[in-house]
C-alpha cells in the first residue's frame, strides 16, 4: 500500500511497543493518519519517497516521527542522520524513542539533529501516559509552518 498522507510515522520493530504507542495515540484521538514501520530501510523509503514508496502522490510530510534506535535493516541513528541531512526532509521532528539511556546514543541523537529523547517506561501506565503527551504535544501545542 503506498501511503499519501502521514501525521505520525511510529519506527518501532518491536510489536509490543508499537502497539502500546498506537494505543496512546488512540486513546486521545490522535491516531487518524499513523503509518507503523518495522525497520530502518523501509522508514527511509517512506520519509524520501523511493523504493516501494517512489509512486507516493501529493507527498504530506509527517507531523512528527517516533523512532526507535535499535532497527532491523538500518540503525536510527542512520535514519535520523538522513532525515535530518536532506534539505527536504529536515524540518521534520524527530523523537527518539529508545531503551537507551547510554550517554553516547543521547549525546549523538541530540548532535545529529533529534527533536526529543526519550527513555521508553518500563510501567505500562507510564508508557501509555508518556506517548499520549508526545502525541498532544506534537499534533496539538506545536506549530509548525505550512
Amino acid at each position: 500500500m503506498i501511503h499519501e498522507e502521514c501525521e505520525i510515522l511510529i519506527v518501532e520493530d518491536n510489536p509490543e511497543d508499537a502497539e502500546l504507542m498506537l494505543r496512546s495515540l488512540k486513546k486521545m484521538n490522535l491516531a487518524n493518519q499513523v503509518i507503523h514501520l518495522e525497520d530502518g530501510a523501509e522508514a527511509l523509503d517512506f520519509i524520501l519517497t523511493q523504493g516501494i514508496y517512489a509512486q507516493r502522490k501529493n507527498i504530506i510530510a509527517p507531523r512528527v516521527v517516533l523512532l526507535d534506535l535499535k532497527l532491523p535493516k538500518v540503525h536510527g541513528l542512520e535514519v535520523l542522520k538522513e532525515i535530518k541531512s536532506n534539505p527536504e526532509t529536515k524540518n521534520i521532528p524527530v523523537v527518539i524513542i529508545t531503551s537507551s539511556r547510554e550517554d553516547p546514543d543521547i549525546k549523538k541523537a541530540y548532535d545529529l539533529g533529534a527533536n526529543s529523547y526519550i527513555v521508553k517506561p518500563i510501567d505500562f501506565k507510564e508508557f501509555m501516559t508518556t506517548l499520549s503527551h508526545i502525541g498532544f504535544y506534537w499534533m496539538v501545542v506545536n506549530e509548525r509552518p505550512n
